[in-house]
Formats: C-alpha cells, sequence, structure tokens
C-alpha cells in the first residue's frame, strides 16, 4: 500500500501525483478541483483529459474527474459550474490529500475533493460542497468521470438487486438535454438479466438508472484491465429523477462519463454534504454475468 505524494506540473498545471506500485493518479490543483489521471504506473491514462476545451461561456470541461453542483432539475444552470475553474487550497496527508476550490461568487458555497489510499489500487475519493454563506442552501453532488473510450473499453451498471424481496428496475432516457440528444433505441446500449452495458460507438447516448448496488465498471479486455466507481445508494434519498447513476457517451466517442449522483438535500449554514465513491483498478475482465464478483472485488484487500 505504499503511496508517494509529489506536488508535479501536469499538462502546463499545477497538481500533486499519487503514485503505488500498482495504481497512478494525478490531481490538479491550479484549477478545479480536477482528477486528470488514473491508470496503471507508466500505463495509459483510463480518463478523458483536454487541456484546450474552452467548454462554455470561459468554463472548462477539461475532462477527468471533477465536482458537479447540482440544483434539483437544474443541473445543467450555471450554478452548476460556476467557480469550478478557480485556483484550489490544498492539504497533504500521509493516505492522500484535500483539495477544495473557490468559493462560488453568489451562493457562497465551495466545492473540493478529498482523497484517500484504502488499498493498493483502491482509493476512496468524495466530492463535497460546504456551505460557507449565512443563508440555507439546497442542492446535491454529483461525481462524473469523464474517460477514454477507446480500445475497445465496455461499460456496464448492474441493475436492482437479487437480495431484495422487491426488485424494481428504474430507467430514465433523456431524450434532448442541454442541447444534447439520446436515442431511444440505441444499440449502443443493451440489457442482460442483471446488466445494463454500453458498448460506445461514436453516437451519442446518455441513460440514467436507479442500481442500488451502485457501481459502475469499465472494463478493457485488450489490457486485461477494469475500472470500478462505486457509491452507496439510499433508498429515501431524494435522487434526480430517482436515478443514482449515469453513462453518456459523448459524440465520436470522444468520452464516456461514468456518473454517480449525490442525494439533493437542505445543507445549513457552515454545514457540508458530500458524495463518496471507492475506485478500484482489477487486473482481470468482466463478462456481465454475475453482479456479485464486483462486492467481492471491492471488498477484497489488495
Amino acid at each position: 500500500m505504499a503511496l508517494e505524494i509529489h506536488p508535479i506540473e501536469f499538462d502546463g498545471l499545477q497538481a500533486v501525483e499519487l503514485t503505488s506500485p500498482s495504481a497512478r493518479m494525478v490531481v490538479i490543483t491550479g484549477m478545479g478541483p480536477r482528477i486528470a489521471y488514473f491508470g496503471k504506473p507508466g500505463g495509459e491514462n483510463l480518463l478523458y483529459w483536454k487541456n484546450d476545451d474552452l467548454g462554455r461561456e470561459g468554463w472548462k470541461l477539461l475532462g477527468g474527474h471533477r465536482v458537479w453542483v447540482t440544483r434539483p432539475l437544474a443541473d445543467e444552470s450555471e450554478d452548476a459550474y460556476a467557480a469550478d475553474n478557480g485556483p484550489c487550497e490544498v492539504r497533504l496527508f500521509k493516505d492522500g490529500l484535500d483539495v477544495t476550490g473557490e468559493m462560488h461568487p453568489v451562493l457562497h458555497t465551495r466545492r473540493g475533493l478529498r482523497i484517500r489510499q484504502v488499498g493498493g489500487a483502491t482509493f476512496q475519493v468524495t466530492a463535497f460542497i460546504t456551505n460557507c454563506g449565512p443563508m440555507l442552501y439546497s442542492g446535491g453532488v454529483w461525481s462524473p468521470t469523464c474517460t477514454n473510450p477507446d480500445g475497445g473499453k465496455e461499460y456496464g451498471i448492474p441493475l436492482g438487486d437479487r437480495r431484495l424481496s422487491w426488485d424494481v428496475i428504474n430507467l430514465v432516457i433523456p431524450r434532448t438535454f442541454a442541447g444534447h440528444t439520446a436515442r431511444v433505441n440505441d444499440p449502443q446500449i443493451t440489457f442482460n438479466e442483471d446488466f445494463m452495458i454500453a458498448r460506445p460507438q461514436g453516437v451519442e447516448s446518455k441513460r440514467m438508472v436507479m442500481a442500488p448496488m451502485g457501481f459502475i465498471v469499465m472494463t478493457w479486455p485488450e489490457k486485461n484491465l477494469s475500472f470500478i466507481k462505486h457509491a452507496s445508494y439510499h433508498p429515501n434519498g431524494r435522487y434526480p429523477f430517482g436515478c443514482n447513476l449515469a453513462l453518456y457517451i459523448g459524440p465520436d466517442n470522444y468520452m464516456v462519463e461514468m456518473e454517480t449522483y449525490g442525494e439533493e438535500q437542505v445543507v445549513l449554514p457552515g454545514a457540508t454534504i458530500e458524495n463518496r465513491e471507492t475506485w478500484k483498478l482489477v487486473e482481470r475482465v468482466f463478462d456481465w454475468s454475475d453482479p456479485d464478483l464486483l462486492r467481492g472485488e471491492l471488498e477484497r484487500v489488495d
């Protein structure tokens, strides 16, 4: 589990590099915050990253992993991305770091990432929002991870939970949203009894699901490598359209976004809300046949 932590420059930006014998992560601190790189040491970046991407109204998408602030049914409003490309404050620890962005100019909130290594190739990645103002704030914390789908990568979400006596699957298709589109009859998206599976073919698409197991997985057969993301689902939580996970396929396969959604809630002055994910790299390929394998991989100490 030995972890080395070093300030570096990455793609012209101030950053912190976390490396172990089995994983490498680069966290951008000069703006954002963002995670710009995740993968094997000396291997290819599993994340999409492009520093010259302008985004909207001066905001940069950049890619990687970011903290997205949502207001109920207003997840594409300016609230969601204002103050997202400013400089960050950094605190280093022996097992990770905290990175906090600048103050939102109107809402008086601050967003950030808390990252801790919990195994050789396993990290807790917690996105958070703190209400620094004197008034109530309401919203949620989303954790979108822009990945690079090249090389025949596949994506899967285990649907439902067969341990439950009442097992219901909720699927939402945003056919038009914020200038984007998603086909209903999309051959990129298939299902078996336990998984929704995405095999990107370059056509824009999005699916949102209520998935109590809380897993999104990218698997890369060519490299015998998989990237697991997990976030706990709270049955009584208020989630957008009742969904806690989503996959977005960008046009021309420029990226695939693996998204987990935190609950929407009231944030008292001085309080913090968060969405805690577990990230893990595993040297195996998932064939979308047994969701219990994901639980086993996440619980296995590496």
